[in-house]
């Protein structure tokens, strides 16, 4: 007769192999998430390292203002193009070959522009990274929602919201202590090696671990695409900007893209029915997809409208330099960064409410505060408000991110992962192109009065914030219809 105790030590071969093949896999998935995050970083770090570089630019390479501003533009609307195509993409190939095609575009665009000898090769090395990084974060995220279990989705997502809140956060502050010391070609010089080391590691080191399925591609929705969404995104992009000689406002490409999009919607909804959609609406017969995109987006607009004004008040208003202002934001981005996979794994925990409540009201009374800021508001007390305004980001993106593509049915993940990130450049542009619209009208308005210069853009600052104030109501509104996927879409 056998005994408990020896029933326990039994060895069952068959379970034991289960278990390690179990952990092989879930070692796999670390594996290339991990990657993927590394990746991630160093495309997004590259975006904001020429938000303070354009001055420098203007002057090494003999350029207008206008005309350096290009290098942002070309890089938006590249990225609003090329992130529509990612669900083809993701869907047609593998994640190997993906990572390797993003990353090596990323490195060959970073490359380029260590050696543009003028402005018009920069340009073109700018878009051929904006192309690498345009399929770097869908990819992220299509994996991310793919290999990790429905149950810890949240603290995944919360990496990846580190991701998307250090790079851009210490971006800036690189920039400027680069540019105090050395040439505008050593931001992307030391970025180089670290984009070619990515590469290498996900060469040798990156597992596909998706099921490529035949997937055609509508070419007049590619073509509609890149009308709709850049005409949208070079439209906002311009706003507040007189037309060049014989182009057309900012009003007239806004409203083109506006028409090329309703032309693209109508292709898609056909091509559900007949073929295969370029980006599949079915993820908004999700209700609760529909409301998290639009509260992402509204607090897109919200911190991308931030991000431009803060440096802008820092600098011109209260006189700080280029890296001071970096160093003084820097906290912030960090401490969203450091919350994001603690946040995660609450949300994984207690759900999205109990986070995105309060993380919309800190971000809305942030908002309502700076519509205060004047020349004579103390430093400590930005940094503090931006450190306050960071928790309420790191509130909201972990579970917006998480609640949005979990609401959709898996074979829907790179849809829905493409859809997000073209929103978020279009409404990223469209919260620059409103705050600094509204910057410059009151502010040139104010100094018709007679008002001294750093008044009257004090007060045109304390506008542009207020219209981020005005959103943030309708953000606080919209978060209370937000719900938890009550299990995993299948």
């Amino acid at each position: 007769m056998t005994g408990a105790g020896e029933i326990h030590t039994t060895h069952d071969p068959q379970q034991a192999g289960a278990s390690a093949a179990v952990a092989q896999t879930a070692a796999r998935d670390r594996l290339v998430i991990n990657l993927l995050l590394v990746a991630t970083f160093v495309v997004i770090l590259n975006e904001t390292l020429m938000a303070v570089a354009l001055p420098r630019l203007m002057h090494d390479l003999d350029v207008s203002a206008g005309a350096v501003q290009w290098l942002t533009t070309a890089f938006l609307l590249t990225m609003s193009v090329v992130i529509p195509v990612t669900g083809f993409l993701l869907q047609r190939m593998n994640t190997r070959p993906i990572f390797i095609c993003a990353m090596s575009l990323f490195s060959l665009g970073t490359l380029l522009a260590v050696v543009a000898p003028d402005l018009p090769v920069l340009i073109l090395a700018r878009v051929i990274q904006a192309s690498g990084t345009a399929i770097m974060m869908p990819l992220l995220m299509t994996t991310a929602m793919t290999l990790a279990p429905p149950q810890t989705r949240g603290k995944t997502m919360g990496f990846i919201t580190t991701v998307i809140s250090v790079a851009p956060a210490i971006g800036p502050t690189i920039s400027g202590a680069i540019l105090n010391y050395l040439s505008w070609r050593w931001m992307f010089l030391l970025v180089l090696p670290i984009s070619l080391g990515a590469l290498v590691l996900g060469a040798r080191r990156m597992l596909n671990v998706t099921t490529p399925h035949t997937a055609a591609i509508d070419a007049l929705s590619v073509v509609l695409s890149a009308f709709a969404f850049g005409g949208i995104v070079y439209g906002f992009s311009n706003i507040g900007a007189p037309a060049a000689p014989g182009t057309l406002p900012a009003g007239a490409w806004c409203a083109a893209g506006a028409i090329f999009l309703a032309v693209f919607i109508v292709r898609q909804r056909r091509l559900q029915q007949s073929g295969y959609p370029l980006l599949d609406l079915r993820t908004f017969g999700s209700r609760n997809f529909t409301i998290s995109v639009v509260l992402m987006a509204t607090m897109m607009m919200a911190l991308f409208g931030t991000i431009i004004l803060l440096p802008i008040y820092l600098q011109n208003v209260l006189d700080l330099s280029t890296l001071q202002t970096g160093l003084l934001l820097l906290p912030g981005g960090l401490l969203m960064g450091l919350l994001g996979p603690h946040v995660g794994h609450q949300y994984d925990k207690l759900g999205p409410m109990p986070l995105l409540v309060p993380g919309v009201i800190i971000v809305s009374g942030v908002l309502w505060a700076t519509t205060l800021l004047g020349p004579a508001t103390p430093v400590p007390y930005i940094l503090a408000g931006h450190v306050v305004m960071s928790i309420g980001f790191a509130l909201l993106f972990t579970p917006l991110f998480t609640v949005s593509l979990s609401s959709v049915q898996p074979s829907l993940y790179s849809h829905g992962s493409a859809i997000i990130g073209t929103l978020q450049q279009a409404a990223g542009a469209a919260g620059v192109a409103l705050f600094v619209a509204l910057m410059s009208a009151r502010a040139a308005a104010l100094a018709t009065r007679g008002m001294p210069r750093i008044e009257a853009l004090s007060g045109g600052i304390r506008a542009g914030f207020l219209c981020g104030a005005i959103i943030s109501v309708f953000a606080v509104v919209c978060v209370f219809f937000v719900r938890r996927p009550p299990h995993p879409a299948s």
